[in-house]
């Protein structure tokens, strides 16, 4: 099992309903071997008194900024020393404003702008509040300065509407804990993956493809990899670097891809098929150039292989993720790959705008599963894997739980 043995955890919790969460969250790094101290927002002891995470952490639990023995000694900054992981959950949309701002006007909002820890972010609010531009776009700030993001859930809200806003639950943010240490989320675990475009030969100099550059399925290789998995990636023609420390199969086109696939498929835990494989190849590849005539050339094409499909229903598959490029109705199409082609999970992006998707460094994902989604809004592609992974992660963990 996956740990956090040695690490020095430092929990911020602000003023919100989920605060209750926080106590058995502070519970379970703990049983993951973490040690953890808790500093609170004066409205956050509103909802929870500091008296349970001192019982719960076994530690003082540290609430004012001006407290006048800590201080002597630079209380605040020592404490932002210590920590290896800063993971503020709940975290309001005030407090996520004030981060991005750089405030730091009370305990947890200085101690997050002291540390050079990395910060674990796990949003809780109303629905409306969560969707609002002002609260997207200090999102985007922090997500642009390397802040991590887990959840927020769908699901009904104290407030009594439904959506986006409520905090992940704590062994989600465990398993994102343990990912943005760059640990042992996926620990012994394999993880086969494609990446990139397939090329389907016209003739020997020409062929159909399309526009995936491969950045984020090698992000998501990277991010698996540094979560302890062994990785095996499958990479169709690409000009990128493959990531140091993973398997690296090359193919050129569908039928390689799917070959390569059923080769290693037995042998992994989890399969994330990220690649852009093309829907349609030639049906008799001309054997010499094809010379320009003048007149129209007509093509015959045929489908390709279903490697996702094949994968999915085989007898003992893998935990599968599957990725969907769309240009309109994106859940509905996602949702619906995830139901016929029987997968654990699936990400989703709209393409076809400038600033996202296909070559472009940032991203933006939709990640569905059965009775549950979570949004992972735009960021650089190597931020979104460390995301992506998290919660496959988490996944893959709770469906295994929940077959024994």
């Amino acid at each position: 099992m996956a740990t956090l043995a040695q690490r020095h955890i430092l929990l911020v919790v602000t003023g919100g309903i989920a605060a209750y969460k926080a106590p058995d969250l502070v519970r379970r790094l703990r049983d993951a071997g973490a040690t953890v101290r808790v500093a609170m927002t004066p409205a956050a002891t509103k909802f929870v008194r500091p008296l349970t995470f001192q019982a719960v952490s076994g530690v003082s639990v540290h609430v004012d900024l001006f407290d006048p023995g800590a201080e002597a000694a630079m209380g605040h900054i020592e404490l932002a020393r210590w920590a290896d992981l800063v993971v503020v959950a709940p975290a309001s949309a005030d407090f996520i404003a004030r981060l991005a701002h750089g405030l730091a006007d009370d305990l947890p909002s200085t101690l997050c702008l002291a540390t050079a820890a990395p910060i674990l972010v796990a949003p809780a609010m109303n629905r409306l509040m969560w969707a609002h531009a002002a609260t997207q776009a200090n999102v985007a700030v922090l997500r642009a300065r390397g802040v991590r993001f887990v959840g927020p859930d769908e699901g009904e809200q104290a407030c009594g509407e439904t959506g986006a806003g409520r905090m992940a639950e704590p062994p989600a943010i465990v398993v994102a804990a343990l990912c943005a240490q760059g640990g042992d989320a996926l620990a012994g675990l394999r993880v086969l993956l494609t990446a990139g475009p397939t090329q389907e030969p016209i003739d020997p100099v020409r062929f159909i493809t399309n526009r995936s550059s491969g950045k984020m399925g090698y992000a998501v290789a990277a991010a698996a990899r540094d979560a302890g998995a062994r990785v095996t990636l499958i990479t169709g023609p690409t000009r990128l670097v493959a990531p140091a420390g993973c398997e690296v199969v090359a193919v050129t086109t569908a039928q390689d891809m799917l070959d390569a696939v059923l080769a290693r498929v037995a042998d992994c835990d989890i399969f994330i098929a990220s690649a852009a494989v093309a829907d349609y190849t030639i049906a008799t590849p001309a054997p010499h150039k094809v010379k320009k005539a003048g007149t129209a050339l007509t093509l015959t094409l045929t489908p390709t292989p279903d490697i996702l499909r094949t994968v999915a229903t085989r007898a003992g598959a893998p935990f599968t993720v599957g990725f969907a490029a769309e240009t309109e109705r994106l859940a509905e199409h996602a949702r619906g790959k995830l139901t016929s082609k029987s997968l654990n999970m699936i990400a989703a992006n709209l393409v076809g705008r400038v600033g996202t998707g296909f070559e472009s460094d940032d991203n933006e994902l939709s990640v569905f599963w059965k009775g549950g989604e979570r949004q992972l809004g735009k960021a650089a592609k190597q931020a979104l894997a460390r995301d992506l992974v998290a919660i496959i992660a988490e996944r893959y963990r709770a469906e295994a739980v929940h077959s024994e």
